[in-house]
């Protein structure tokens, strides 16, 4: 029997500007989830973020994304301990959701003894983004580093990209929280097809931008497709974003915010900057993505 497994599984930011459920980029944050045989059929532990607000049965998200891949392969894993220690704030733009979810996938994973390479990695992806229903988020957590994500309409698929070697993002995180539902109901169903145009060649430009051309980086990361239609989620958000970029760093909102994102080669913001309510976190490009390790070797 498994002695179990740790994983640790990184934040993320998608979009990157124009790039909606497309783009990705994995950060230096990351939830640890041990998973051990246990006699009881589960117990859940949490600490760290959102420690009193997650449920403490089955219905937790790691918990459910866990059975889904076990069940994908066939695998019974029996009573399970799972103890999470959470570092990615919640409802904030930062991919918890979605690292949960790759978290329980790659935990099943682990325990059945299926390493995360090849075609059961990008059987990993999809079934993450079947969870979430859409790859950005999960893919930059499963892979690391930069991801391009898109559909088929039978399956989800993720390329990923090696990011600048200067690249240096800083999450400016405010303390209220923001739902994905709520945000993405704010959007219209048709859009002008010049800004459709615009978000085309701007994304294009992202992927060119965080991989060889950190020069770029502002012109690359600007919107017209989503962030305006969703101010009035978050309007100290937009007004975050929109200072920023007036002083020539390149800020996007992270997700379905309210975080923003700001893309540096140096980690500074400009001096003066009204950050008033948030909290300034400069995050490294995570470049690994979800690590698995059994418990009992740990290195």
């Amino acid at each position: 029997m498994s002695a179990g497994v740790r994983v640790r599984v990184p934040a993320s930011s998608a979009n990157l500007g124009a790039g909606f459920d497309a783009l990705g980029l994995a950060l230096g944050l990351h939830d640890v989830v041990e998973v051990r045989p246990h006699a009881a059929p589960l117990t859940v532990l949490v600490s760290g973020e959102g420690a009193a607000d997650v449920p403490l049965d089955g219905t937790h998200l790691v918990v459910r994304a866990l059975r889904a891949a076990c069940d994908h392969l066939g695998y019974d894993p029996g009573g399970l301990e799972l103890t999470c220690a959470n570092a990615i704030p919640h409802a904030r733009g930062l991919g918890s959701s979605a690292a949960a979810i790759v978290a329980g996938i790659a935990a099943g994973y682990g325990l059945a003894g299926v390493e995360l390479t090849g075609t059961a990695r990008e059987d990993a992806l999809h079934l993450a983004a079947e969870f979430e229903g859409h790859a950005d988020n999960v893919a930059a957590s499963l892979l690391g580093g930069l991801v391009v994500a898109w559909g088929d309409g039978r399956r989800f698929h993720a390329a990923r990209v090696e990011p600048h070697e200067d690249l240096r993002p800083v999450a400016i995180v405010p303390a209220e929280q923001s739902a994905t539902h709520v945000t993405r109901g704010l959007l219209p169903e048709v859009v002008p097809h010049t800004d459709a145009a615009f978000a085309a060649g701007r994304a294009a430009l992202a992927v060119h931008a965080i991989a060889d051309r950190p020069d770029l980086l502002l012109p690359a990361t600007e919107d017209t497709l989503h962030q305006d239609y969703r101010e009035k989620a978050w309007p100290d958000t937009l007004r975050v974003v929109r200072a920023l970029r007036a002083s020539g760093v390149a800020a996007a909102v992270s997700g379905a915010g309210p975080t923003v994102l700001a893309l540096t080669t140096d980690g500074a913001l400009p001096p003066g900057a009204d950050l008033t309510g948030f909290t300034v976190l400069p995050v490294p490009v995570d470049r690994s993505g979800v690590v698995v390790t059994p418990l009992g070797r740990l290195a």
